[in-house]
């Protein structure tokens, strides 16, 4: 498994952009397979925010991730998000997921961040096992969520 920048991946984006429709358009109703679209037009950028992630083996897409400036419009005070963690169903409980979240991390600590973000209404104990803690569980677009934080240890001060 490889996991690289969906920029050098840009003709994965139709095929993202319906994964993540089909998985949150509960969260944003509104919101077109044309936005999810744009979106990741968006996030093909490399060592910024934002960016988007992909997990590819042999040429399949297996999940993405990204880190955004912000995730939820009540939080605009945390910042940055890990986002759309999304790992396809047939490659789920492979270390997949893991792996994304890793790598995003790793572009935060490359940019100086000190803390990420992440809500969840449903993943919380796959976050905790990943060395995240549970901030706040609030209610977001009527759904009960866990909002979650991860300090960064800059890498020159790592044991």
């Amino acid at each position: 498994m490889r996991i690289e920048y969906l920029g050098d991946n840009a003709a994965l984006i139709p095929t993202l952009a319906r994964w993540h429709y089909e998985e949150w358009r509960h969260l944003n109703p509104d919101k077109t397979i044309e936005q999810y679209i744009a979106r990741l037009h968006s996030h093909m950028g490399r060592k910024q925010i934002p960016t988007t992630f992909v997990a590819l083996s042999g040429g399949i897409l297996l999940g993405s991730s990204s880190l955004v400036a912000y995730d939820m419009d009540i939080h605009r005070d945390l910042s940055p998000w890990l986002a759309s963690l999304y790992v396809s169903p047939i490659y789920r409980s492979r270390g997949v997921g893991s792996a994304l979240v890793h790598r995003v991390i790793k572009e935060a600590e490359a940019l100086d961040v000190d803390a990420l973000y992440v809500f969840t209404p449903d993943r919380e104990g796959f976050y905790i096992r990943l060395g995240w803690s549970t901030v706040e569980r609030t209610e977001y677009r009527g759904y009960e969520v866990a909002i979650m934080a991860l300090e960064i240890t800059p890498p020159h001060i790592a044991a």
